[in-house]
């Protein structure tokens, strides 16, 4: 089973940058696309952004696009989360998925247990 783990997650200013990684413990992420989403206290879990296995395509949301960058090393089993101009309403938990480039909760197989943002004014 493959089972994604997060980290790289803390408190950073408004403006900042953080780059979130997602390994794989277990199986290998091999032929999986990946995804990142995040929840912030008393919201749903909010999509961000997917890649496919051999990165040729990735999706955004609106929300986020031109601020956030996914990318992936698939040598090291190892999925990124480039978040840039940091602002306070990204403060979430954020997590990894794997198994689709969807939108949605339910298309994906495999989370982690999610790494804490905190985007301070």
């Amino acid at each position: 089973q493959v089972q994604p783990v997060e980290s790289g997650g803390g408190l950073v200013q408004a403006g900042g940058s953080l780059r979130l990684s997602c390994a794989a413990s277990g199986r290998t992420f091999n032929g999986y696309a990946m995804g990142w989403f995040r929840q912030a206290p008393g919201k749903e879990r909010e999509f961000l952004a997917a890649i496919s296995w051999g990165s040729s395509f990735s999706n955004y949301a609106d929300s986020v696009k031109g601020r956030f960058t996914i990318s992936r090393d698939n040598a090291k089993n190892t999925v990124y989360l480039q978040m840039n101009s940091l602002k306070p309403e990204d403060t979430a938990v954020y997590y990894c998925a794997a198994g689709s480039r969807s939108a949605y909760v339910k298309d994906y197989n495999y989370w982690g247990q999610g790494t804490q943002v905190t985007v301070s004014s």
